[in-house]
């Protein structure tokens, strides 16, 4: 098991830009030792950007930001085959993607064309231009942010690219408390740039590795499938949860008990990650939209009626109290 130091050591450097959202900040960490995507939705100017920033430079990822917008084209992001005169020869000029992090900013702004370009490299880390693979390095990793649906010039995102991103989560407004730190200047984006970095791009894979190695007991696995299934047979559910979802949960479940210092999964690290994993990946039909029903509240119906597993921990587990 890692040293618990090193992962607090990340969460502490971006703590020094983000305030009051510790939930988030570890949850978004959880996603990136998963190896999963971030989509996170939420007004304009509640720091989803910096908290992007913030873990790039915690761990001295090399990332690239692309704003989207209605006239960015596949080839900006993907990158393009051109000739060269001189060689006689074509060659490929590497897009915005090249990256260990990838930041989509206001991702349900740009064409749906452009939205599906990233459909490939999100699943499988590979770019396709003209016929030719190119892998993305490793780690790769998607943050991508939206305006809630509704505003002015978005475009819904596809199902099917929803169901790429592991987690959807919204970071909110800030606690007055928070907000008065943010006015005084002790949290802002130029704090960015006093984050010091703790690991490197290699360390992050290791530590995915590491998160990837956390006991799962047979009961939490069952746990999860239950919850999943669930979904696919709700009154309020049109779309339920894909198994590419069961996996996710998996993956995340694990991730977020290695962020809380154990080697082994408990049936809460499954309920508290559940939401932000499944909540974007259901349609609701109808009659949940007569009843106003959000996501949320369908999916929280249907934990409440699922019983839970007891919890196993085995004889040699890593233990820490959990915060």
């Amino acid at each position: 098991m890692v040293s618990y130091e090193i992962v607090e050591q990340i969460l502490s450097e971006v703590r020094k830009v983000i305030s009051g959202k510790d939930a988030c900040i570890e949850k978004a960490f959880a996603a990136m030792l998963a190896g999963g995507h971030i989509l996170i939705e939420d007004v304009p100017g509640v720091g989803k950007t910096t908290l992007a920033l913030a873990f790039s430079a915690a761990m001295s990822l090399n990332n690239h930001r692309m704003q989207f917008t209605p006239d960015v084209l596949p080839a900006d992001i993907l990158g393009f085959t051109m000739y060269d005169r001189d060689q006689g020869t074509f060659f490929y000029r590497e897009g915005a993607i090249m990256c260990n992090l990838f930041l989509a900013d206001e991702i349900n702004r740009t064409s749906p064309k452009t939205q599906s370009a990233l459909l490939e490299v999100m699943e499988e880390q590979r770019v396709t231009v003209d016929g030719i693979g190119h892998e993305l390095p490793e780690p790769f990793l998607v943050i991508a942010t939206e305006n809630p649906k509704g505003s002015a010039g978005t475009q819904l995102l596809p199902e099917s690219q929803l169901d790429r991103f592991m987690i959807c989560m919204s970071m909110g407004y800030p606690d007055f408390d928070s907000e008065v730190r943010i006015a005084q200047g002790k949290s802002s984006r130029d704090g960015v740039e006093q984050i010091q970095p703790v690991i490197d791009a290699q360390g992050l894979v290791e530590l995915q590795h590491q998160a990837d190695r956390v006991y799962v007991h047979e009961s939490i696995y069952e746990y999860i499938t239950r919850l999943v299934a669930a979904t696919r047979d709700n009154g309020y559910i049109d779309l339920g949860v894909s198994p590419r979802g069961t996996i996710a949960c998996v993956r995340m479940a694990k991730a977020w008990a290695y962020v809380h210092d154990r080697d082994y999964v408990l049936p809460e690290d499954v309920t508290d990650i559940f939401l932000d994993v499944t909540a974007h990946r259901i349609v609701l039909n109808t009659k949940a939209r007569v009843a106003k029903l959000s996501p949320a509240q369908v999916l929280g119906e249907l934990m409440e009626k699922t019983a839970k597993p007891a919890s196993f921990i085995p004889s040699d587990a890593h233990r820490r109290k959990r915060s």
